[in-house]
């Protein structure tokens, strides 16, 4: 694998938030005359794919994934991201990610299965009922969003393609689009990105495989058009805009472990007791509460350990980190 390079900067310090915030001011000022214009941004990326989408992703809320922290607005949740295939600022996905082609779209699912098959994105979004939880995410940069998604279960999906009994693990690969991403250019991840779970950790009813945002398709910034999102995991863990999912018996290669395996392990649970090797994970904040708000306390498991400690019962949580 060649020699990548790392950020120069830790992640955690990459576009402070009121600098971010006036620099969003002066783009969302400016975007209406660029989208015009055909430039990518917010309302291109949803435009890009939505008649098949429109109705079907608004989703039955869901009970059960309701919580009482206020939810980050869309704004923030659509102009404040990570996803480095458009650049390191956190605002670059917003401004890049509109010139992703998102239809047409495939997803392959192969390796340990009985029935290998490719999905377009319109067989994606009927084979199962959509529904809307409200999660938590939280970025191992210590920030964090209360974001209501659209989507159904990663296992409905995953059982279409009958994993064999030697599938133990699932691995995620990003979409490669060279002409539209301009972030490829940097040789921070050995592209693609690739992220994986374990085959429990997949079938988990929590991981969720996500269409949508705040009732409308997911714009292209956020991971268009589906993504994984996994509540208990650092943010890093949930692959965005998926073209292939593998299932295998051994562990896959993650593109983040792979780069610093002393800072982003393959489990990546949000854990307050185990600090970043840069920067402590014990309190972490809300993106929106103004950069000199209070810190939030971070919960174990992000706040979902009643549903997912048993998965790593036995484990050393500082080994598998």
């Amino acid at each position: 694998m060649p020699r990548l390079k790392l950020p120069p900067i830790p992640p955690s310090e990459i576009t402070p938030e009121p600098r971010w915030a006036a620099r969003r001011e002066w783009m969302l000022r400016a975007g209406k005359g660029a989208l015009a214009l055909g430039a990518g941004g917010l309302l291109a990326g949803r435009a890009s794919w939505g008649q098949a989408a429109r109705g079907v992703l608004a989703g039955t809320p869901n009970p059960r994934y309701r919580l009482d922290d206020a939810l980050t607005t869309e704004e923030d949740v659509t102009g404040y991201n990570n996803f480095y295939e458009f650049g390191t600022g956190k605002s670059d996905p917003m401004r890049y990610a509109g010139r992703m082609q998102t239809r047409p779209w495939t997803l392959r699912i192969e390796g340990e299965v009985e029935k290998p098959v490719t999905l377009d994105i319109d067989d994606l979004l009927k084979l199962a009922p959509m529904e809307e939880r409200i999660y938590r995410l939280r970025c191992v940069e210590a920030w964090s969003m209360v974001i209501p998604w659209s989507g159904y279960p990663l296992s409905a999906l995953l059982a279409r393609a009958r994993p064999t009994s030697k599938a133990k693990y699932v691995q995620f690969i990003s979409a490669v689009q060279p002409e539209r991403m301009p972030g490829l250019g940097a040789r921070i991840i050995d592209w693609p990105y690739r992220e994986g779970l374990r085959m429990d950790e997949a079938l988990h009813p929590l991981t969720l495989l996500v269409f949508g945002l705040y009732g409308k398709i997911l714009p292209n910034q956020n991971g268009a058009p589906m993504r994984v999102v996994i509540p208990w995991k650092y943010g890093f863990k949930s692959g965005k805009s998926i073209v292939g999912i593998r299932l295998l018996e051994n562990q896959p290669p993650t593109s983040w472990s792979e780069i610093a395996p002393h800072e982003y392990g393959f489990y990546a649970n949000v854990n307050p007791t185990v600090p970043h090797p840069r920067w402590s994970q014990a309190t972490e904040r809300r993106i929106g509460s103004g950069f000199f708000a209070p810190r939030l306390e971070t919960l174990m498991y992000n706040g979902y350990g009643d549903q997912v400690a048993g998965l790593y019962a036995g484990m050393d949580l500082r080994a598998h980190y």
